[in-house]
């Protein structure tokens, strides 16, 4: 067990390293909980991938329906073709065809971890031709990302995948809470090529962080913090615990 601040500047301290160094020649499957993780933790290297012509595939595995519980202007059947619509802007911001991208649609805030689930991310990963695949790491403080991590540790076992890691809430932690991480390890990825188009992509998920859906009172909206986590210059990659 060891403090989140000490992991957490232990993570902006891992060493630089390239895409080629970091995937080779294999293709990732991006897993991402809900429409936007994929852009706030992997706009970067999808960006990158596009370039090179090595498109990732991105899986979306919620459906954000429950982003603003009680709007009348987007009840959850409304916010779900929304939050699908952002998510095919977003990654079009980052050069990714709509071919490359898959709607799970589980409910928000209710992803099942069972394997059922990772047996159908380890399809898609083969079905694709990925070797690696890219998750919320299992300590970001949010249900769905936990879920996430779960159901990939278990998909890349099946699909015989090299698993990384990328943090999102896991960044707010509160600097003394006690998390079992004994040994920080992975990668940062410099991305300033590809910020404008990331942040680009961010954009796109208007819904998460303006003020779009303004009759839910309790509705979700990024935290500043968080978002300026996501204006860094580069991208980290954990190898799996």
């Amino acid at each position: 067990m060891t403090t989140a601040s000490h992991v957490l500047q232990a993570m902006q301290q891992l060493p630089c390293v390239d895409l080629d160094n970091l995937l080779g020649a294999e293709r990732p499957l991006i897993l991402a909980p809900h429409p936007d993780d994929e852009s706030l933790g992997c706009g970067g290297l999808i960006a990158a991938c596009c370039q090179r012509g090595r498109p990732p595939f991105v899986v979306i595995l919620t459906d954000g329906a429950a982003s603003h519980p009680g709007s009348r202007e987007y009840p959850p059947d409304r916010l779900r073709a929304l939050r699908a619509q952002e998510a095919r802007r977003a990654v079009a911001a980052l050069g990714l065809a709509p071919d490359n991208l898959a709607f799970f649609s589980y409910p928000d805030a209710a992803l099942p971890s069972g394997p059922e689930v990772s047996a159908r991310v380890a399809r898609i990963a083969q079905e694709q031709g990925c070797t690696v695949m890219l998750a919320p790491w299992l300590y970001d403080p949010h249900c769905d990302h936990e879920a996430a991590a779960i159901i990939a540790r278990e998909a890349a076992q099946l699909a015989q995948c090299r698993l990384l890691s990328y943090p999102v809430w896991g960044w707010l932690l509160p600097p003394e809470q006690q998390i079992p991480v004994n040994v920080v390890a992975g990668y940062k990825l410099p991305i300033p090529t590809h910020l404008q188009a990331k942040q680009s992509a961010v954009a796109a998920h208007a819904s998460q962080y303006s003020g779009l859906i303004d009759d839910s009172p309790s509705g979700f909206r990024l935290p500043r913090e968080l978002l300026a986590v996501f204006e860094r210059p580069y991208e980290v990659f954990l190898s799996d615990e």
